[in-house]
């Protein structure tokens, strides 16, 4: 059978989507496949959800013949947030659809590796929005010279990736546009960018990236939850609400048992619940084996939900995470946490159906997955982070 854009449309549509959607979901990285996926609470453009803290009042004891305690309801906070818009989009080419229209195996080689590649790109940002506090902030621009980029962290970039630059003031810095990254210097924090070279006068020190027309766009990741500096959560202000202060250790420097049974009982104190799932830095990772070794622990190994293994403290697992900030442990209860989606992960559809578009004026054909969701913490005093630890 000839291949033809019809044929590619329903490919992508009927065989695709649903391989696509189950990796993006639960083979991202261990701490998204613990977090449930709901489309309770989305209103419209927005979620809005009623968060309970604290207890009913309506208890009490007393005497015999005296009066019965008063009956109050739940305290509710409630939240509101913007449901975050989630691209990823293919490129194939007229020229490779008709190279091979008389050859369906190449056509679906050609299918096959453009779904890995968004596949790659999307776990990789999706991973890292987990993260982040939805500012889409990638790093801070530390120096230029010759051309060259430095960062004060280069964690959150690849190569490939199309960023952005703001001034130190948040505003677009539109001379240099967008860039795509073509190195990353891994071991000096550098990166070399496509386009004229730039200079310090066009990009000075404390100016920061982010991924292209990402900025403020990216979900509510984790450090929206523990960074002080975040003010506001899902709409209310932290200052006002102590519930939504999770517990945090600075500068914990050499882990020991102490600190992370210490960390594991105030948190349930304060929340009146247990933590489940513990996500670190690889050289954190590594310090708590070392631990275990030195204090003649096992290090007792489970399987999680999507078929990853984990080393495990009292039963919680411990995962560690490439977008993990280094010297980091985050301590969480993943039931407090939901993906609140409009839809699940869908192609974008033209009026007449079709998914695969031309590009304007070029022999180019485009198809974009989307998926609008935000992440919801439902109890913020119920998570946990130690920060400042050595990393082995």
């Amino acid at each position: 059978m000839a291949v033809t854009l019809s044929n590619a449309d329903n490919a992508l549509k009927s065989l695709y989507l649903d391989v696509v959607t189950e990796q993006l979901n639960t083979q991202v990285n261990p701490l998204l496949a613990k977090i449930k996926q709901s489309t309770n609470d989305v209103w419209g453009k927005e979620v809005r959800k009623l968060a309970i803290y604290g207890l009913n009042g309506g208890i009490g004891a007393g005497t015999e013949d005296g009066d019965l305690p008063k009956a109050t309801g739940n305290n509710y906070g409630q939240f509101v947030t913007t449901l975050k818009n989630l691209y990823g989009t293919i490129e194939i080419s007229d020229k490779a659809v008709r190279a091979s229209e008389n050859n369906s195996g190449a056509f679906v080689s050609l299918l096959n590796a453009e779904m890995e590649g968004l596949i790659k790109s999307s776990s990789f940002n999706f991973g890292r929005m987990l993260f982040g506090d939805g500012s889409g902030k990638l790093g801070k621009v530390t120096g230029v010279a010759d051309g060259v980029i430095s960062l004060d962290t280069v964690q959150n970039v690849i190569e490939g990736m199309v960023i952005e630059f703001r001034d130190a003031s948040e505003n677009a810095i539109a001379e240099v546009g967008a860039r795509r990254i073509l190195s990353v210097d891994r071991a000096n924090n550098k990166i070399a960018i496509s386009g004229a070279s730039v200079t310090a006068s066009q990009i000075s020190e404390g100016c920061t990236i982010s991924v292209q027309n990402s900025f403020e766009n990216e979900i509510t990741g984790l450090k929206a939850i523990f960074d002080p500096n975040v003010t506001k959560l899902y709409g209310l202000e932290k200052e006002k609400n102590a519930w939504l202060k999770p517990y945090v250790l600075e500068n914990a420097g050499e882990i020991d048992e102490i600190t992370l049974q210490t960390a594991l009982d105030t948190i349930e104190e304060n929340s009146g619940a247990g933590v489940n799932f513990i996500v670190c830095s690889w050289g954190v990772r590594r310090a708590l084996q070392k631990l275990f070794a030195k204090n003649n622990r096992n290090v007792d190994v489970m399987e999680l939900a999507g078929g990853y293994k984990a080393m495990s403290y009292n039963g919680i697992p411990i995962v560690a995470d490439r977008f993990c900030p280094k010297g980091t442990m985050y301590m969480l209860n993943t039931e407090d946490f939901t993906l609140h989606q409009l839809c699940d992960w869908q192609w974008l559809a033209g009026d007449d159906g079709k998914i695969l578009k031309q590009v304007a004026g070029k022999p180019v054909y485009t198809a974009t997955l989307v998926k609008y969701a935000d992440l919801i913490c439902a109890r913020p005093n119920g998570q946990g982070m130690i920060n400042g630890i050595v990393e082995a």
